[in-house]
């Protein structure tokens, strides 16, 4: 217990927990579970599976009062539970089936009630055992539409717009960001690692003048420029994905996690998505699996067509047509697309050096993490440098790509 007076879950107490909430127990049966599992892997929650004798399961989310990989030690409001589940409830409204549904938020503990998705697999846990899962990025790219033509003044009215960025502010969380992802690369706090192999590396990164120019300008446009209520944490590690049986084309998208959704910058969430690709590229790459690889690189391109198509077919229904027209709307995604590159830039080099790293990179054996690793930075270092200027997704993959393949060792 910490100052935050509310009783942790546990695999012992949980079925008394959903038998004291009639929606949950309606759900699954807390008199006959035959599975109760603890699978929170992340860094700052509990995650429970539930599954009764009916075959009827339920996942129970509760935020805890501290970051859960350091312990009491780093305090955290467990009131971000609350915005993740009133940002789940807003992006499902705008974007349907490609979020998790909600079914109960219970403000007292702190816990989301959320359907389970135990035929679906986290998408960076299939892409690092090298399965394939067509249509996710498009997916993505049509999900981070909707909620930036529908969650911004561009789909609603300004009243209800003002009131909604008010219930979103998400300080603690979004301190996290501003230290993990845009200062801390550069300016070590204490919490960068990277193998010895690559500490020049980091060294040079930290070093390069014009990479942390382009992180002072991704800081603030991060944190003023409230454009709408983005999910704040789109990884491949946030999506779940489904594919039809002996085949690779998805049937089913999930994105969740959206803790640290907040009013920010749309280009934030396609910025992390593309960082991604070239985690799961530099993985591919550095296996001698390039077939893989180039697919990794080419969903960049998918999920900014399938963002940009659908963004613009939203916006046909814009609420001010007078002033907001077409030149205004290819205006924001130009911007939009010059910025992916800079928050990418971010997000790369962040998993790399920084405190919470990805599996995609950190499961490879050490000769093989030491290109990949320095494949990333380059192409962080590289994607800083080019951001504000024209340029196209494919673009993007070629610079990273060339870069992988240069720097990858055996």
């Amino acid at each position: 217990m910490t100052t935050h007076e509310y009783e942790f879950l546990t695999t012992e107490t949980v079925a008394d927990y959903v038998r004291s909430r009639p929606v949950l127990s309606g759900r699954v049966d807390p008199d006959h579970l035959v599975r109760v599992d603890e699978i929170g892997d992340g860094n700052l929650n509990l995650v429970f599976v539930l599954e009764d004798g009916r075959g009827r399961r339920l996942v129970l989310k509760q935020a805890l009062p501290y970051v859960r990989m350091v312990g009491a030690g780093w305090p955290m409001t467990p009131e971000r539970a609350r915005r993740e589940a009133d940002s789940l409830r807003t992006h499902r409204a705008l974007a349907g089936e490609l979020v998790v549904e909600t079914i109960e938020y219970d403000p007292q503990q702190y816990v989301i009630a959320m359907e389970d998705l135990s035929d679906h697999a986290v998408w960076r846990h299939a892409l690092n055992r090298g399965e394939r899962h067509d249509g996710a990025a498009a997916a993505l790219g049509r999900y981070v539409a909707a909620v930036a033509f529908g969650t911004s003044v561009l789909g609603m009215e300004r009243d209800a717009a003002a009131q909604a960025l008010a219930r979103s502010v998400n300080p603690d969380l979004c301190t996290i960001t501003e230290d993990l992802v845009f200062t801390e690369p550069s300016v070590d706090a204490g919490r960068n690692e990277v193998l010895a192999a690559n500490e020049p590396d980091a060294k040079a990164l930290a070093a390069d003048e014009t990479f942390v120019a382009a992180m002072g300008v991704a800081k603030w446009k991060f944190m003023t420029q409230a454009e709408a209520l983005i999910h704040g944490d789109l990884h491949t590690g946030s999506v779940f994905v489904r594919a039809a049986e002996s085949s690779t084309e998805c049937d089913s998208v999930k994105v969740f996690d959206s803790e640290f959704a907040f009013y920010g910058p749309v280009a934030f969430d396609l910025g992390a998505t593309f960082a991604n690709y070239v985690f799961a590229a530099a993985r591919a790459y550095a296996q001698g699996d390039d077939d893989r690889a180039e697919w990794a690189l080419s969903l960049p391109g998918q999920t900014w067509d399938a963002f940009a198509a659908e963004f613009r077919a939203r916006f046909e229904g814009v609420r001010d047509g007078r002033v907001w027209g077409q030149a205004f709307r290819e205006t924001l995604l130009d911007r939009w697309l010059r910025e992916t590159w800079l928050f990418a830039a971010a997000k790369m080099a962040r998993r790399i050096v920084g405190a919470a790293k990805v599996k995609d990179v950190e499961t490879l054996p050490e000769a093989l993490r030491e290109g990949a690793a320095r494949g990333v930075l380059l192409a962080a270092r590289e994607a800083a440098s080019a951001w504000d200027a024209p340029h196209r997704p494919e673009d993007f993959a070629a610079l990273a790509g060339a870069l992988l393949r240069e720097h990858r060792t055996s």
